[in-house]
């Protein structure tokens, strides 16, 4: 049994921004943080105060997370961007909308004693007296604590307030991990109701000391616990002030929280064989439970079910007959051939979601390298009239100014250039394509044909309706890519037609080939850290290398093209976490934690270029490695430098390490690993709310009482019963975890108070 976490985000647009630039403008970005971490950075729209992005993420995560924030930020190319505003949405308000939290809100301002995060090791003790109790309150450690400092550190120390007596710790130079050890004594005032209050704060020489977060402790309770010792979040401070929101502007979002406790594989056969049973080969007609599944799902979800039915039955390796079902359903019920695919059905769904857990690896494979040619030259193009920029062209002292004509003809020479590039690229990728891709295609093809077989249905849809008759641009301006895009329709059904042109024994050989191949699950180039030397006159550096994830090692090589060295055996990943920024002075930079061959802990230190790549990686490092069995479940946030770690100070290399890991904060990719009981608790759940439905549907087929539900009968009665006594079990299955014995999490009895 597994409890599971993941929030569903879509950053859809901002309006009404503040101006932060001398233009009158600004280049507003998102920067997504979960407690504080920062997992998502979305791209830059340039010069607007309206942007809009309409990008989205899956993000798994423990169960314990507190908070999920939003900050808008404006790019500056020479000076340290800004902060626009935030929203920030506590795990409590996302679960108080079991459908997702959506619509506008307004940004606030950004409160330095709002921004807080980490958590302190604390141990309290009411301890007898001969004349009266005392408390007793140990300060031991904190971690993680927010970087005031532009060392990319604090200097952190506690303040601890009880009944109007305060005392301090010592100052911790230059860590975000101090260490303390200290304990302070108060006389305990019986029945007072006044709280402990303990206080960490960033000390600073010439400037006023910055608030770092607070904790506050009910004494009573801890009167009736007597001690109690653990780490506790630190809290803002509630008692400042909030400034006014302003007109800081407002930002779209689309957020839904989704927890679920996964059962062990055995509790979801059942489910999981009576679907498999509905479309393996051999059925006689189209199956009874997926066109239920169909008719009592909404529209609003039926891209969620769709996915989640196509992940399983991929696993099972039904994948083509689930889609060949569906397309048996889908030519049932349609007239027209060039309606196929057109409506919001699970086929068309299910359709979109196959081919991007298929192919995107392939897409990127084949447009990337195009995709990538196409940012790095950075040519300006515009094909409308109405919005050219005439530049200054030719050499230095002999600039003239572009012509509109000049720009337009120069634009319309690059944009046919890239057209050609990409179709190219495609037309040369049929035996690249995934096998099972292009086998559902042929599946497809077959199917349609026998659908429709008059000559006029040959072409089921014109490629993107770019037929001669429809082909002609929509504005003018578009003529001159025509000749273009009338080549490419050619060229396109040339190699629709090699695509679906795929025997069956071509289709089992180039599977076999493949299962040999180890497929990469990341690949890319990252700078890896050197050094050079020994002692005070060491040096490091980090030199770029090309590395490559599988699913048994992570490689490196001096290019994408040479030959690979294996660098880290997958089983021996020990960890793979952030790094801080003081540490070498750069950002982006995590480590990777393994045991060598002696059984040695190794680190290496590896540098991204973007926030977005560091947490890809990191994803993908972790979930290669989630079922290795030497998991760390703390690290060391910073590097080993001369005698100490520069985290924590402490001298001990082999400490186990000042702050927790983070394996199960990762991102959803489309070519994730799948996860066979994570689909069969989704499609579970969604049953479930539909089982209502399904027992109506099952009264209405065989006319008896709900009481009466068996699973004997004929045909679509029958499996619909099985289903219904599927569900049943299931549902005991987690009531009987939900009553089961409390979790050996550690419990503590003290409130903190706000």
């Amino acid at each position: 049994m597994a409890k599971r976490s993941s929030l569903s985000i879509r950053i859809v647009e901002a309006k009404s921004l503040p101006a932060k630039d001398l233009s009158g403008s600004s280049d507003p970005y998102c920067i997504v943080k979960v407690d504080n971490e920062p997992i998502i950075r979305t791209a830059t729209v340039w010069k607007t105060l309206c942007p809009f992005w309409g990008e989205e993420y899956q993000v798994h995560l423990p169960p314990t997370f507190h908070a999920v924030a939003f900050y808008v930020m404006d790019e500056d190319a020479l000076s340290r961007d800004d902060v626009i505003g935030k929203v920030c949405l506590t795990k409590d308000t996302l679960a108080s909308h079991p459908k997702g939290f959506s619509g506008w809100t307004h940004l606030i301002e950004v409160d330095p004693n709002e921004e807080v995060q980490g958590e302190i090791h604390l141990r309290l003790e009411v301890v007898p007296g001969t004349r009266a109790s005392r408390l007793r309150c140990s300060v031991l450690e904190a971690r993680d604590l927010a970087p005031k400092d532009r060392n990319g550190a604090s200097d952190p120390f506690v303040r601890v307030h009880y009944n109007g007596r305060t005392r301090e710790t010592s100052v911790v130079k230059k860590s975000c991990f101090p260490r303390w050890n200290e304990t302070f004594e108060f006389d305990l005032e019986e029945g007072s109701a006044e709280a402990l209050s303990v206080e960490a704060w960033d000390w600073d020489l010439v400037s006023r000391n910055d608030f770092l977060g607070k904790v506050v402790v009910n004494i009573q309770r801890l009167c009736s616990a007597q001690q109690e010792e653990g780490w506790f979040r630190l809290q803002p401070d509630q008692s400042k002030s909030r400034r006014g929101e302003g007109n800081l502007g407002s930002l779209q979002l689309e957020v839904r929280l989704r927890d679920d406790t996964v059962l062990p594989s055995v509790c979801y056969q059942p489910l999981v064989q009576l679907l498999c049973r509905e479309v393996k080969p051999g059925n006689q007609g189209p199956g009874h439970l997926i066109p239920l599944i169909e008719e009592t799902t909404s529209a609003e979800c039926r891209q969620e079910v769709a996915t989640t039915l196509l992940k399983l039955f991929l696993g099972q390796g039904l994948a083509k007959d689930f889609l060949d079902l569906l397309f048996r359903l889908e030519l049932g019920r349609t007239s027209e051939a060039n309606t196929l695919f057109r409506s919001n059905s699970l086929a068309s769904k299910s359709m979109e979601s196959f081919l991007k857990v298929a192919g995107m690896r392939y897409l990127h494979g084949i447009l990337g390298p195009v995709i990538d040619r196409v940012f790095e030259e950075k040519k300006y193009v515009e094909l409308d009239p109405s919005k050219v920029e005439v530049k200054d062209v030719g050499c230095s002292g002999l600039h003239r100014p572009q012509t509109e004509a000049e720009v337009l003809e120069q634009s319309a020479r690059t944009l046919r250039a890239h057209v050609v590039a990409l179709l190219s690229a495609i037309c040369r990728s049929v035996r690249a394509c995934p096998v099972v891709v292009r086998a559902t295609f042929r599946q497809l093809f077959q199917r349609v044909q026998e659908r429709f077989p008059s000559a006029q249905h040959q072409v089921v849809q014109n490629v993107g309706n770019m037929d001669t008759p429809v082909s002609r641009a929509k504005e003018a301006w578009m003529e001159p890519l025509q000749p273009t895009v009338r080549q490419g329709v050619v060229q396109l059904k040339d190699f629709i037609a090699k695509l679906v042109d795929i025997e069956e024994k071509e289709e089992l050989d180039l599977q076999r080939a493949l299962n040999l191949q180890v497929q990469p699950v990341k690949e890319g180039p990252l700078f890896i850290h050197r050094t050079k030397g020994k002692g005070p006159l060491a040096s490091s550096s980090f030199k770029k290398l090309y590395f490559s994830l599988t699913t048994e090692a992570l490689s490196f090589s001096k290019t994408s093209g040479s030959k690979k060295s294996a660098f880290i055996k997958l089983a021996s990943i020990r960890a793979a976490e952030k790094v801080e920024e003081k540490s070498f002075g750069s950002s982006h930079v995590m480590q990777v934690i393994y045991a060598d061959e002696a059984g040695r802990a190794q680190t290496v230190y590896l540098q991204c270029k973007c926030v977005n790549e560091l947490n890809q990686w990191l994803s993908a490092l972790r979930k290669v490695s989630t079922n290795n069995t030497s998991l760390l479940g703390s690290y060391h946030p910073g590097v080993f430098r001369g005698d100490k770690w520069s985290c924590c100070h402490q001298k001990d290399k082999t400490d186990l390490g000042c702050d927790k890991t983070h394996s199960r904060v990762t991102l959803q990719e489309w070519n994730d690993p799948l996860d066979h009981d994570l689909e069969a608790q989704l499609i579970y759940r969604h049953l479930l709310g539909v089982e209502a439905a399904l027992r109506e549907k099952h009264r209405l087929l065989s006319g008896e009482t709900e009481a009466d539900i068996s699973p004997t009968g004929s045909g679509g009665e029958d499996t619909l019963a099985q289903l219904l006594c599927v569900l049943q079990n299931l549902q005991e299955a987690h009531s009987s975890i939900l009553a089961g014995p409390p979790s050996r999490e550690p419990h503590h009895l003290l409130e903190l108070q706000t």
